[in-house]
């Protein structure tokens, strides 16, 4: 089947992607709505996210618009207060992450609709879910518009790493190690599927 993409609506496109581009990373955002908005913090998943480049450590994030066509708070977030964090959510968590992804008015938590708590490390400008396994500290690097949505691509400079000491360890050659299956990553597919962690197979680069 060969399919001309110009031909599609841009919803075709989208469930096309979707259902193709597999499996993808799901980054657990958790944003500041601002001291005065009626709850602190907002958490939501995106799956168009992954890491871009290691000197300086940037990871990209692609955050489209809400139903109504206004920004996503966590984009807006991003834009206004700059810090984020980027959890890798684990496959117990499933259903939370999928919890968080409704549309709530701004300024009101997914936090206070899930049990999920939030701890402060020391040194950090914000807090991080308690039960990540791995948490990416960032802060804005760059916004661009693009698409004819416009779809808001956010880099983000990642500052510092948290790594659950049950997953991190160093190799003899003295470079950090994550145990993928301890990690046990929640992966996005099409539809309302996730993938899970099954067999890995390891092949040695050439050289």
């Amino acid at each position: 089947m060969h399919i001309d993409l110009s031909q599609l609506s841009p919803n075709q496109v989208y469930y096309t992607f979707i259902q193709s581009i597999v499996p993808r990373p799901v980054a657990w955002v958790l944003s500041d709505n601002g001291a005065e908005a009626p709850e602190r913090w907002n958490l939501a998943p995106f799956s168009y996210f992954n890491g871009v480049s290691s000197n300086p450590p940037i990871v990209s994030l692609s955050i489209g618009r809400k139903p109504d066509g206004s920004i996503k708070d966590t984009a807006l977030n991003i834009q206004e207060r700059s810090h984020f964090v980027i959890h890798i959510p684990h496959a117990e968590q499933a259903r939370d992450v999928t919890s968080s992804a409704g549309v709530l008015a701004h300024g009101e938590s997914e936090l206070s609709l899930l049990n999920q708590d939030l701890i402060q490390d020391p040194g950090q400008a914000m807090p991080r879910l308690q039960s990540a396994r791995v948490a990416f500290y960032c802060r804005r690097y760059q916004i661009i518009q693009i698409g004819n949505t416009p779809q808001n691509l956010i880099l983000g400079l990642v500052d510092a790493l948290y790594l659950d000491d049950s997953i991190a360890s160093q190799d003899p050659a003295g470079r950090l190690t994550v145990d993928i299956r301890q990690l046990n990553p929640l992966s996005r597919l099409g539809g309302n599927d996730y993938g899970l962690l099954g067999s890995i197979e390891t092949v040695k680069r050439p050289g």
